[in-house]
């Protein structure tokens, strides 16, 4: 069962300058900072106490960022379940849950092509 949005990506070109923009001028927290590779992080920032976060994701890890919108995530308790219930469901996924070291996702699309991620 999803229980809530998790994240919302938005392409940066400098994750350290936009990390400063979001926490000393929006005044925003750090949810999480993590490597993501030699030369990124995953790091999420989040109004104060609030439970959805923006990614900064940087640019140079998706070439095609331009044409992208910021991508969704939804959370969820049971990824695998919800996964299952879902594709029984009709809905279509471009994949299988895949365990990373951040956790479990899948990537489905909606009636129109627009894709979004389970995050378990």
């Amino acid at each position: 069962m999803i229980k809530q949005m998790a994240t919302v990506a938005i392409y940066v070109e400098d994750q350290q300058a936009a990390l400063t923009f979001w926490t000393e001028k929006a005044g925003f927290e750090v949810a999480a900072d993590h490597p993501m590779g030699p030369n990124a992080r995953w790091i999420e920032v989040r109004p104060q106490g609030a439970e959805s976060r923006l990614v900064l994701y940087p640019k140079t890890m998706m070439p095609n960022w331009n044409e992208l919108k910021p991508s969704i995530v939804f959370e969820c308790d049971d990824i695998q379940g919800t996964y299952e219930r879902m594709s029984a469901g009709g809905v279509e996924f471009v994949d299988k849950p895949n365990v990373m070291s951040w956790g479990t996702y899948a990537k489905f699309k909606d009636n129109d092509g627009n894709e979004f991620l389970l995050k378990g």
